[in-house]
């Protein structure tokens, strides 16, 4: 399963505002669609906060059961995909602050998120020698984003690695427009020198969500919807 590319915009817009309706009447294939375009990122960002896969997933499945049953609640301020993923931030700060209540999480003073961004999954290939060279380069990228001092993690994975611009990044962190391109500009300075050369050639394949567990987690929340 491929990971569709939620779509590019802090406001919603036709395609949300017709998945929402079809999900409010509910529409299967209209969730599924959602889940989709969605699982990546906020497992990505789950995952960077959490030090766990499983907790990740779950945090993942229960952002999803929360956003499904109040979606009529939403008021359209800000994207479907943004609304989510700061629902996952939130669902993934609180479960660390309940189970892990000494560990480093803090928010700073104008509203941007500092927690501690560990290693991801790796994908896996039928070729070894690939599967090898990839698992050591990938190695390396996450070993160098998880030396990133903590201010930076999650916005080099918001903007570097998810993709999302500027203001899509300072909108979902609440940090200002200023502070993201000053913390990523920091963030790319330490990893350049024998790093960054080699985020090029894998970055979209870095921290993957997709196949079997994408396709489980998804039957999951349906299944937990009371779908068929």
């Amino acid at each position: 399963m491929h990971q569709a590319r939620a779509p590019r915009t802090d406001h919603p817009g036709q395609d949300d505002a017709e998945l929402i309706r079809r999900t409010l009447e509910r529409d299967e294939a209209a969730v599924r669609t959602i889940m989709t375009a969605n699982n990546r990122r906020l497992y990505r960002l789950a995952r960077g906060i959490l030090r766990d896969d499983a907790e990740a997933e779950d945090v993942v499945q229960d952002t999803y059961v929360r956003a499904f049953t109040h979606l009529a609640e939403f008021r359209g301020g800000s994207s479907l995909s943004t609304w989510l993923s700061r629902i996952a931030i939130n669902e993934a700060l609180g479960r660390l602050r309940r189970e892990r209540p000494r560990s480093e999480v803090r928010l700073q003073p104008n509203g941007g998120i500092d927690a501690e961004i560990i290693p991801f999954p790796l994908a896996t290939t039928d070729d070894p020698e690939k599967s090898m060279a990839q698992r050591e380069i990938r190695e390396v990228v996450e070993r160098a984003i998880d030396e990133l001092p903590d201010a930076f993690r999650l916005v080099f994975i918001a903007r570097v690695i998810e993709g999302l611009n500027v203001e899509e990044t300072a909108d979902l962190l609440d940090l200002r427009t200023e502070t993201v391109k000053t913390r990523l500009h920091r963030a790319r300075a330490m990893l350049r020198d024998n790093v960054e050369r080699k985020i090029g050639p894998v970055v979209l394949e870095a921290f993957p969500f997709a196949g079997q567990r994408c396709a489980r987690l998804t039957n999951a929340v349906l299944q937990r919807l009371g779908f068929a």
